[in-house]
């Protein structure tokens, strides 16, 4: 009669307790500086509170709705849009989160505050007015591209000379603003002597104020009659001529 066979197990019996009591807990391990949040996670977080439900990039081979970089972008964005409709005093880093579809705290991460975010739109504002008066072709043309400028960006234009709401020493725009002078003083010095004066400074604040002060009554309807219908850059550059005769 065949011996049954058994089969052994390999693994070797398990230990038991011994009298001392269950062994001593090891130390909790410290949270890795990956668990900490970053702007890359924020802005990720803020793609998928957009379309939660939408596959991932990976999954899908397309794009998600915001990727790290344009976050901040969407921010100004929605913050222009509110300063056009309701002013500056309407804004709220929260309802711009809500509107731009991310996270309560994703603005604070490029912007830290209200302030921030208000300094950034002017020092943006001053950029792009600097572009636009490069180049240009005497002061009344200077004078026409500004007019222009506020035009094109009513938002930019009320915050940029609303220094109450800004960081005044914030290095951007301590250089924006500079750069926009500059370009506003070389259209000046290009006049003249005798169509400006003989102070230049004084002629530069007598062109700046004209065009600042036809932009500012333009934008507010101030100019709605006397303009009417015409070109309100043409407009400008007739009154221009009769402050600066000789700046062609």
């Amino acid at each position: 009669m065949a011996k049954s066979t058994r089969t052994q197990s390999t693994e070797p019996p398990a230990k038991p307790s011994g009298p001392s009591g269950p062994s001593e807990p090891s130390e909790p391990s410290e949270p890795s500086e990956a668990s900490e949040p970053s702007e890359a996670s924020e802005a990720s977080e803020a793609s998928e509170s957009i379309a939660p439900n939408a596959p991932s990039a990976a999954k899908s081979g397309g794009r998600r709705a915001y990727h790290h970089g344009d976050l901040r972008r969407a921010i100004v964005t929605a913050a222009l849009d509110v300063i056009s409709a309701e002013g500056p005093s309407a804004l709220s880093l929260r309802d711009l989160a809500r509107r731009a579809g991310v996270s309560h705290a994703a603005p604070a991460h490029h912007f830290k505050d209200r302030t921030g975010l208000l300094t950034a739109i002017a020092a943006e504002g001053y950029g792009l007015l600097a572009a636009t008066l490069t180049d240009a072709a005497d002061l009344k043309d200077a004078g026409v591209r500004y007019v222009r400028f506020a035009r094109e960006h009513p938002a930019h234009f009320q915050v940029m000379f609303t220094p109450e709401l800004l960081r005044g020493n914030d290095l951007e725009l301590t250089t924006a603003r500079a750069l926009a002078g500059e370009r506003l003083r070389d259209a000046v010095s290009a006049v003249p002597a005798e169509g400006r004066g003989t102070d230049a400074r004084l002629a530069g604040v007598a062109a700046w104020s004209l065009a600042h002060g036809f932009a500012t009554l333009l934008l507010s309807h101030n100019l709605d009659g006397p303009v009417g219908d015409q070109d309100p850059e043409e407009v400008f550059r007739l009154l221009s001529g009769l402050l600066f005769q000789g700046s062609s």
